[in-house]
């Protein structure tokens, strides 16, 4: 049963790709909820459904069975233009690679969602995300002259800039060193307790996984596991017995591409 404080459901979802014999069940009746102001970090092995889980979660790939509630509403049978807005006003995206249009500074980044929903950017609420990221100082420059730290700061401002309802977060420290990496998990942590933003993040790092309130784990598309309030050592000991034997498939190979591709309309 959905509880009235989930922002994201999933009941019973399949998502299953391919025919005959190449038929893969990428999702395998995953039945999840995320509550409002929640930290939610998704694990698990490769091929494991991490992705999948996230497209369909975020609206952004249908399911073949089961029900998705995404902020409220069921993105199943809407029109590309619903989903589209949905997208745009209720929902942030942050990705390993940070997508940031070259030839804009970081202010204007961060102004550009609310330019393409069609609602004049507030220069008083552009300050304060900027600020809130530590990013002031920096707002006039370009993404060529920003470090990578920097630059996934200003990714997450521009997320957070149309105040989503939940904000999905795909490998967001993949491409950063491990000092950046926690700066920026230690944000994100900060932006879940002080405006109870909700965050659900996939990672294969148990270090980020730790920096979250809890952990899911999949495996073979399906949710073999929680951990509340984890550590390092815990997330990573769950996850080396999920991992498969050397000689085993790692799955279907969807992923990143699609969800950006998707994420950026």
């Amino acid at each position: 049963m959905v509880q009235d404080s989930a922002v994201v459901a999933l009941t019973g979802v399949r998502r299953v790709y391919g025919d005959g014999e190449s038929r893969v069940a990428a999702l395998d009746g995953v039945t999840l909820e995320f509550s409002a102001g929640s930290f939610t970090a998704v694990m698990g092995p490769s091929g494991s459904g991490k992705s999948t889980l996230l497209q369909c979660a975020a609206g952004l790939d249908q399911v073949d069975e089961g029900r998705v509630r995404l902020a409220g509403v069921d993105p199943r049978g809407m029109s590309e233009t619903a989903l589209t807005r949905l997208r745009r006003e209720r929902i942030g995206f942050v990705f390993q690679s940070f997508n940031l249009l070259p030839t804009l500074t970081a202010r204007q980044n961060v102004e550009l969602p609310l330019q393409l929903a069609k609602k004049p950017p507030r220069p008083a609420e552009v300050d304060r995300v900027l600020a809130e990221l530590g990013l002031a100082a920096r707002a006039a420059h370009l993404p060529s002259e920003l470090s990578g730290g920097q630059q996934q700061r200003v990714a997450i401002a521009r997320a957070l800039v149309t105040r989503p309802q939940v904000l999905f977060a795909d490998e967001p420290t993949g491409a950063l060193d491990s000092r950046t990496s926690r700066e920026v998990l230690a944000l994100l942590r900060r932006i879940v307790a002080e405006h109870g933003q909700t965050i659900i993040m996939v990672t294969h790092d148990p270090v980020a996984a730790s920096y979250a309130g809890r952990v899911v784990f999949l495996a073979d598309g399906r949710v073999v596991d929680e951990l509340a309030n984890p550590t390092v050592d815990a997330v990573a000991a769950r996850m080396a017995a999920l991992e498969p034997a050397d000689d085993e498939p790692t799955g279907t190979g969807h992923g990143h591409g699609h969800l950006e591709e998707a994420a950026a309309c």
